[in-house]
């Protein structure tokens, strides 16, 4: 992107460090940060000694507004997310907020229609309904 171009998230121009950097939705973080905080349990007698409050709140955080809680269910999210060749952002956006209708994520993530891709309003719609049955039976 050159230096003249605004950004603007709605039709995804971003600089192209944040294009290819890998985006991680709230699910994903809380998996890792649990994974983290049992490691550090397991390493001190006292684990409150290495545990910062920063952390501890990151965590409250990313489970709080986590849509999915099931590890198996955060991969599937993904999986199903990566099939409509959404860049990172975008499907971490959708990821994190659970549009439930078309409006609803194309108001979140205008890119999805304009990028190239085309994504139809019934490829949007297959998508959205493929995450409510995660979330249904998770």
């Amino acid at each position: 992107m050159s230096g003249e171009e605004e950004e603007n998230a709605a039709e995804l121009k971003i600089p192209d460090e944040f294009l290819k950097a890998k985006c991680l939705m709230n699910c994903e973080v809380a998996l890792i940060l649990e994974h983290k905080y049992e490691q550090l349990q397991q390493m001190s007698e006292d684990p409150m000694n290495q545990i910062s409050q920063v952390f501890e709140k990151s965590l409250q955080y990313v489970k709080r507004f986590s849509r999915y809680k099931n590890p198996d269910a955060v991969r599937q999210v993904r999986e199903i997310l990566s099939r409509y060749q959404l860049a990172e952002f975008e499907l971490s956006v959708l990821g994190n907020l659970c549009p439930e209708t078309v409006e609803e994520a194309l108001a979140m993530v205008p890119s999805i229609k304009t990028r190239g891709r085309a994504h139809d309003d019934d490829a949007i719609e297959k998508m959205l309904n493929d995450l409510s049955l995660i979330k249904k039976f998770e």
